[in-house]
């Protein structure tokens, strides 16, 4: 990974979601913005980031980047290698700030608006170097939601899209490129369309606000979480597909259902969503919604990680690369982690299965250190995990933190002996230890082969690194055995 030195130009919710997203990904970010209050709320955001990171990729230590409060848009820029701004949408003061950033900024720096509609081409009217403006909407939380639309204008370059597409998938984002400038971009002309519906429901007395929240979070927007519109639709059209839902259920929009011209936001209507809105959210803080919203996203984001479908898919690639990242630490060490509090039993401390988890991450960075990587397991080869003993010797609570050190007791082509040890961070205390015997196997032939090349050259420097350790006094032992 290229560490990235990124200038961050308005630190509001957009500005912070993006802060947070490349600061735990490793790279340094300089923020500006007016706000008085802008170092609280940061800190605030990137808070609830790491509680979230923490539980969709539990176990993954990396070295955050750095952050800097920035005194000017001028010092937020200087020494930047890429440029967020994502100031509030008002055309003409993005207009003059994006001027201020082109000018301040090194002529090689890529600069990309998080505007959510506005055109590239009108905001790159006050650049002296419009070719480097690209768009890169993202979308609420940034740190947890993958899309990001890329759009460039009349005078964009190729180049500076490549560029920021290539960054944003390093930090684990899926890219849509809009293919055509347009108001709103793709997905939130789709946004714009519900969204008007849903005013006129209200104001027609249809529905109350939470109403609608229930029609679309108890049914379409489970299904639009992973196969978005037109594969749900297909799958309507029972085995004929698209073309006979389309036939079955086309005439149905000559029908006057929706409205998709918004109604007047009145002062009676405003009045109306604001309360309603207020009894829907019942005195929960706004900032308990977001850890809320999060922990809902962490759990859909990990379903479909399991699925490695859609953004799920996007999850796990950015994990493995991150995991692959994170090999070269502490020699022994293979995990550090936290307790979380779904992990807590009725007994009040971690719960077996966890016991297991912190293991079994253990063991997937020992293979990611050998070269077990993605690329390894294309070729159709892999290791099997056929026998584990764990022993618990102390309990380990909510919050504290965790680290697993692993010793290769023996690898001999085929086999891959180890014995990892948890512990508590604060002390070293051990809390458990887990023996485990690995088989190296051809996938597709279902059976145990030798490993070649650089992962068996890998395991006997580790066997080679590792024989002058104390044998574990606890392996080799069956259940109950002293």
């Amino acid at each position: 990974m290229t560490k990235e030195s990124i200038g961050l130009v308005g630190g509001g919710v957009i500005g912070a979601g993006w802060a947070a997203r490349f600061l735990l990904d490793g790279h340094d970010c300089a923020v500006f913005d007016p706000d008085p209050e802008l170092a609280r709320k940061l800190d605030a955001v990137l808070g609830n980031a790491r509680r979230a990171r923490a539980r969709l990729m539990p176990g993954l230590a990396l070295a955050e980047g750095t952050l800097r409060i920035a005194a000017s848009v001028a010092d937020a820029v200087a020494g930047a290698s890429f440029v967020v701004e994502s100031l509030p949408e008002v055309e003409p003061l993005k207009v003059r700030v994006l001027g201020e950033i082109d000018a301040a900024a090194a002529p090689e720096v890529v600069i990309a608006s998080s505007t959510s509609g506005l055109l590239p081409t009108r905001l790159a009217a006050g650049m002296a170097h419009p070719e480097r403006l690209v768009v890169g909407h993202p979308f609420n939380p940034v740190y947890l939601l993958p899309l990001v639309e890329v759009c460039g204008g009349e005078r964009t370059a190729p180049a500076a899209q490549d560029r920021a597409a290539a960054l944003y998938e390093s930090v684990g984002m899926r890219v849509l490129r809009v293919r055509k400038e347009v108001d709103g971009f793709v997905a939130d002309r789709l946004l714009e369309a519900l969204w008007r519906e849903a005013l006129w429901l209200v104001e027609d007395g249809i529905a109350t606000t939470e109403e609608i929240d229930d029609a679309i979070r108890y049914g379409a927007g489970l299904r639009w979480s992973f196969m978005g519109t037109f594969l749900i639709y297909r799958l309507a059209g029972g085995e004929a597909g698209m073309r006979h839902f389309l036939a079955q259920f086309g005439p149905a929009l000559k029908l006057p259902w929706t409205k998709l011209v918004a109604p007047e936001l009145t002062d009676a209507l405003v009045d109306r969503v604001a309360a309603q809105s207020d009894d829907q959210a019942a005195g929960v803080s706004i900032r308990e919604l977001e850890r809320r919203r999060d922990d809902c996203l962490v759990a859909v984001l990990s379903g479909l990680r399991g699925q490695d479908y859609a953004a799920g898919a996007v999850v796990a690639s950015h994990e493995r690369a991150l995991r692959g990242r994170g090999a070269a630490g502490t020699p022994r060490q293979t995990w550090t982690g936290a307790v979380l509090p779904d992990w807590i039993d009725y007994n009040g401390h971690m719960t077996e299965h966890r016991y297991l988890q912190c293991f079994g991450e253990a063991t997937d960075a020992l293979l990611l250190r050998i070269g077990v990587d993605a690329a390894y397991l294309a070729g159709r080869r892999s290791f099997y995990t056929v026998e584990t003993h764990i022993m618990h010797r102390g309990e380990a609570r909510q919050g504290e933190a965790l680290t697993v050190d692993t010793q290769v007791l023996g690898a001999d082509g085929k086999r891959l002996h180890v014995f990892h040890r948890l512990r508590r961070a604060a002390d070293g205390a051990e809390l458990a230890s887990a023996e485990q015997m690995l088989l190296h196997v051809d996938t597709e032939a279902r059976r145990s082969v030798a490993a070649e090349g650089a992962v068996r050259d890998a395991m006997a420097v580790l066997a080679r690194d590792h024989a002058g350790l104390a044998w574990p006094e606890p392996a080799g032992r069956s259940v109950g055995a002293r």
